[in-house]
């Protein structure tokens, strides 16, 4: 199987096919860290003991991840709810989801949504 040649950074170190260099990984480290500085906490966005105890419910009667069939660790909200509390706690649109599925394939749609 043929390899790619590896490519150029713009910060002109040159950098393996498939790989990413050391700068991009600083620039995505501080990106995010100033991102997460403007965040609210998870229980000011509604991560609470109330929610924890849903969570709780919800996964002990929806146990199999509905993408891969692995055991739910998480709640999906179908539907970004992005603070609307009545988006939130609509059950509904709740879905049991493994960390892997949660964190990959569905975080990757909602961010293009």
């Amino acid at each position: 199987m043929p390899y790619a040649a590896p490519r150029i950074c713009s910060c002109g170190r040159t950098v393996p096919s498939g790989q990413r260099c050391e700068c991009q990984d600083k620039r995505d480290r501080e990106r995010k860290a100033r991102h997460d500085q403007n965040r609210p906490s998870a229980r000011a966005r509604g991560y609470d003991s109330k929610w924890e105890k849903a969570r709780a419910g919800f996964l002990a009667k929806h146990s199999k991840c509905f993408r891969c069939g692995q055991p739910a660790t998480v709640v999906h909200h179908s539907v970004p709810h992005r603070g609307d509390k009545k988006l939130f706690w609509q059950t509904s649109l709740w879905k049991p989801a493994c960390k892997p599925c949660h964190d990959g394939p569905l975080q990757s749609m909602e961010k293009r949504t």
